[in-house]
C-alpha cells in the first residue's frame, strides 16, 4: 500500500473548500486519510475557524494538486486532489467525519493509525472535502497524508 502527501491552500472568505481528495475516474482506488495538519499563514489574529472534513460524491471544479508519494519508489497516486475551488464539491448531507474548531493563531494536527484512517470508496469522484467557515479573508493551509489500497 502506497502512502502520499498532498498540500492544500486557500485564501478563504465565508464557507469555502480548502481542498478535496477523491478517487480517480479511470482507476478508482480506495483510500484512507490518517494524518491532517491545519493552520493559517495569515498574520496572528483572533479569528475562529471550524474546519469540517466531509464526504463528497463529486469533486467540483478546482486547481489540480499533485500528491507526492512518501516513498519515492511508489507509483503515482490514482486519486485526484484539488484546491481553490470555483465550484464546490457535492457534499453528502450529514456525512461529516471531523469538525475541528480552531483559532487562527493555532495549528492543529489530527493523526490516526493508518489501519483505522478515514476511508473513501473506490468509486469515481467519491472522497472527502475540507471546508472552513471564515468570516474574513485569510490564507488557510492543510497537509493531508493518505494511503491508497
Amino acid at each position: 500500500m502506497a502512502r502520499y502527501s498532498v498540500d492544500f491552500q486557500r485564501t478563504a472568505s465565508l464557507t469555502l473548500s480548502v481542498g478535496s481528495l477523491v478517487a480517480d475516474a479511470t482507476r478508482p482506488r480506495r483510500g484512507k486519510i490518517y494524518d491532517l495538519i491545519l493552520g493559517s499563514e495569515a498574520a496572528a489574529a483572533d479569528n475562529p475557524f471550524l474546519y469540517t472534513l466531509q464526504r463528497c460524491t463529486a469533486a467540483g471544479t478546482s486547481t489540480g494538486v499533485t500528491p507526492q508519494p512518501l516513498d519515492p519508489a511508489d507509483a503515482a497516486t490514482e486519486s485526484d486532489a484539488g484546491e481553490n475551488h470555483t465550484v464546490e464539491p457535492t457534499y453528502t448531507a450529514g456525512a461529516i467525519l471531523l469538525n475541528i474548531p480552531l483559532n487562527q493563531r493555532a495549528t492543529f494536527r489530527w493523526q490516526q493509525d493508518p489501519a483505522y484512517g478515514l476511508v473513501y470508496p473506490a468509486t469515481a469522484a467519491n472522497g472527502f472535502g475540507l471546508q472552513t467557515d471564515v468570516g474574513s479573508t485569510v490564507i488557510i493551509t492543510s497537509t493531508m497524508h493518505y494511503e491508497e489500497q
